[in-house]
C-alpha cells in the first residue's frame, strides 16, 4: 500500500463523495481510481456500462425489480 498526495481541496471533494456513497474515504478514492484506469482502457464504454460490468464480473445479478 502507498500514499498519494492530492489537493486539499480534492481530497474534500472525495470526503463528500465517500459521505454520498456510504463508503469510506479510501474506498472512494479506490473507485476513483479503478472507474478513472477502467475509462481510459475503454474509451468507448459509458460509466454506466463499465459499472454494469464490473458487477456482473463480481457476480451481482440484477433483480426482478430492478431489470
Amino acid at each position: 500500500m502507498g500514499i498519494v498526495n492530492i489537493e486539499d481541496e480534492l481530497h474534500e471533494q472525495l470526503r463528500r463523495a465517500a459521505r454520498a456513497a456510504c463508503r469510506s474515504t479510501n474506498g472512494q478514492a479506490a473507485f476513483w481510481i479503478k472507474i478513472g484506469m477502467l475509462c481510459e482502457l475503454n474509451p468507448g464504454l459509458t460509466f454506466q456500462e463499465l459499472v454494469a460490468r464490473e458487477l456482473k464480473a463480481a457476480g451481482v445479478e440484477p433483480t426482478a425489480e430492478a431489470a
